[in-house]
């Protein structure tokens, strides 16, 4: 007898169907299937170069595109061109207005010139500071923008040798080839000495946080010193250097301006310092300007609601923030002029905490 066989089976593979898992990100490729086009339309479509693709065609991408929630990877995309479209910024402490009105200024320059904001915080840590910056030139930001702590020149300078466009706000470094913006800050410190001492106070105690190699701080200090100098032998400056977390430091400073034999005020260096010194008075039940003077730096919202009001050097913080992002625009743009430093003048706010003594008739 003759062998018997099962009869083979035919085996048709079935037509691949697209992926449906939810969970799964949608592609170019699934778009590209979905709208029955190639690739390249769908890449031409995401680059915005319509001209090259029909009407028709225009509309079956984008109704495959919201039918399956397609989102293009930017970072991807830039990379490929060489563009990223994204700023990198690192602010010293995001918890200072300061900093905060300067990322605003920064940040509205970023819109306005079709660029996406990162924003790190080194919250006072150098080797904070020092992880982001290195993070964010890894994730190919095409500039930057530094409110450096006291990071040593060196390293902002290892920066600037990756030939990543940067700029420095309020700070000085004068071996880095980069553009600065900042506060005029010899101009303002000077402004605040002379009203002081026109005001008939003879001891100023410049309140400040730890100079170390922070620019801003020691060109304020000189600058007060330099006007007391100036004005004659009866006036003194006294600089103290605090911690901000400090307090029992901060309170002998201001014990140091309340038993002073000359009639002393206090200079406030940032707005984080006028506002622990003015808790302070408060605590140690001492009342402006009769019992002390003071006077801060950045101006905040609160001083004029604070007692009598408290004077202080109003900083264009927004406009600082703004012009530092022009300035790296241009340089993302192929500037090559020498490095250029652009210093905002302070504005004196007069209020009630620096008055003069009435005169006892």
């Amino acid at each position: 007898m003759r062998e018997q066989h099962s009869p083979v089976p035919n085996i048709f593979l079935a037509p691949s169907m697209p992926d449906t898992d939810p969970s799964r990100t949608p592609t170019i490729n699934d778009v590209a299937r979905e709208a029955k086009v190639g690739k390249t339309s769908v890449s031409r479509y995401l680059n915005g170069e319509f001209d090259s693709l029909s009407d028709a065609l225009r509309l079956r991408i984008q109704h495959a595109i919201r039918k399956l929630g397609f989102r293009p990877n930017q970072m991807a995309r830039g990379l490929k061109r060489g563009r990223t479209r994204m700023i990198g910024m690192v602010v010293a402490d995001i918890g200072n207005p300061y900093s905060v009105e300067v990322m605003r200024g920064v940040e509205a320059a970023c819109q306005k010139q079709g660029f996406m904001l990162m924003v790190c915080n080194s919250d006072n840590q150098l080797e904070l500071e020092k992880r982001y910056l290195n993070l964010l030139v890894n994730y190919r930001v095409e500039g930057l923008v530094v409110n450096p702590i006291g990071l040593p020149e060196e390293d902002l300078a290892a920066i600037g040798n990756t030939g990543l466009p940067m700029v420095i706000i309020d700070r000085r470094a004068d071996r880095l080839q980069c553009d600065m913006v900042g506060l005029d800050n010899t101009q303002a410190a000077t402004l605040a000495a002379q009203h002081l001492i026109a005001q008939g106070f003879h001891a100023i105690h410049f309140l400040t946080e730890p100079i170390g190699q922070i620019s801003s701080r020691s060109e304020r200090e000189q600058a007060i010193h330099q006007v007391v100098k100036k004005a004659g032998k009866q006036y003194l400056a006294i600089t103290s250097e605090v911690d901000i977390a400090d307090a029992a430091a901060l309170q002998l400073a201001l014990q140091a301006a309340l038993h002073s034999k000359k009639r002393s005020a206090i200079l406030a260096g940032n707005g984080r310092m006028l506002l622990n010194a003015a808790l302070g008075l408060q605590g140690l039940g001492a009342h402006w300007p009769d019992d002390v003077g003071l006077l801060g730096f950045d101006d905040p919202n609160w001083a004029a609601l604070a007692g009598s009001g408290i004077t202080g050097i109003r900083q264009p913080t927004f406009d600082i923030g703004h012009a530092a992002l022009e300035f790296l625009v241009q340089r993302i743009d192929g500037a090559n002029t020498p490095p250029r430093f652009l210093a905002f003048p302070g504005e004196l706010k007069i209020r009630g905490s620096t008055a003069a003594l009435k005169s006892v008739t």
